[in-house]
């Protein structure tokens, strides 16, 4: 009997961590769809962002795109902060838009007061937008923050994946979202299009 009971005890909470592990985690990066290269950019309608605005892709007024998956509480993520402040401060004069899409809704910390009070405490210099509903990342495949959707003037998309190879800036050797930017601003294809985006997975409901 006490060696049942132990067996018994032993499951349940291996039962019991199971399905903490499941509900802390959730679906993590399952998004319903997933654009590829020479896919157009799909509208993400009206979404609140930490400027006070609301934002449809339709109104982000640039030549190219960096449409950014990204929640400012995951360290890959925020290990970014810094870089994609540079590329909006960089390409900014050469019609380039920085946006930033946070599609998490399941902690405290993603709330659009926690999200202006990052902003604010970071001076975001790029648009960061609240999409609790996470229908942004299903309809373009966001599985990590940051992932990267580079559009270009016709809203296609053109680079898939990370900012760059490192997520620590002094082991950086490929610069593989500015080297895309460069070459469709000056009227070539990226030279890689697609690369491995890392960070933490996009906690779908």
């Amino acid at each position: 009997m006490k060696r049942r009971s132990m067996g018994l005890t032993v499951l349940s909470l291996l039962a019991v961590g199971v399905f903490v592990v499941n509900t802390c985690h959730g679906q993590h990066g399952q998004p319903r769809e997933s654009l590829k290269i020479g896919d157009k950019g799909v509208e993400w309608g009206s979404l609140p962002a930490t400027d006070g605005s609301n934002y449809r892709l339709a109104d982000i007024d640039a030549k190219l795109v960096v449409v950014v998956f990204g929640c400012h509480h995951c360290p890959v993520h925020v290990a970014y902060e810094e870089r994609l402040k540079e590329i909006q401060a960089d390409y900014e004069g050469k019609d380039v838009a920085v946006v930033v899409l946070n599609p998490n809704n399941m902690w405290d910390e993603d709330t659009m007061e926690r999200m202006k009070k990052r902003a604010a405490e970071k001076e975001y210099n790029f648009v960061y937008i609240n999409d609790a509903s996470q229908e942004s990342g299903h309809k373009y495949g966001a599985r990590v923050t940051p992932h990267i959707f580079l559009l270009d003037a016709d809203r296609v998309v053109r680079y898939i994946g990370g900012v760059d190879d490192s997520q620590n800036p002094a082991n950086v050797k490929e610069h593989h979202l500015r080297n895309a930017l460069d070459a469709l601003l000056a009227g070539q294809d990226p030279p890689r299009t697609e690369t491995r985006a890392f960070g933490c997975t996009v906690k779908y409901n």
